[in-house]
């Protein structure tokens, strides 16, 4: 097991044009569930983000995602996490 127990990743809610980047979210992914490493991100099914969750999910790995509810609202959330945590709102840091 590594030192290292949970990564975020932040990345496109959308696969974009070339396919590499899918293939990139998902390899990703695969590492982190078999190095035992817990993925946090934005809770998303879809895109690059639903990519690596399904990864994670896929080698057996966990994933904790964080969502507002304006996006569950849209059924973009992914309903297959290990823990899903829904929030009432985006907080903007400021510069």
């Amino acid at each position: 097991m590594s030192s290292l127990r949970a990564l975020c990743v932040f990345c496109a809610s959308a696969s974009g044009h070339d396919p590499l980047w899918t293939q990139a979210a998902f390899e990703l992914g695969s590492v982190l569930a078999s190095r035992e490493i817990e993925l946090v991100y934005g809770g998303s099914k879809v895109g690059l983000m639903g990519t690596v969750a399904d990864a994670v999910l896929a080698g057996g790995g966990r994933v904790r995602g964080v969502i507002p509810h304006v996006l569950v609202d849209l059924e973009v959330a992914h309903n297959g996490c290990t823990e899903l945590h829904v929030v009432d709102r985006c907080i903007r840091a400021r510069p």
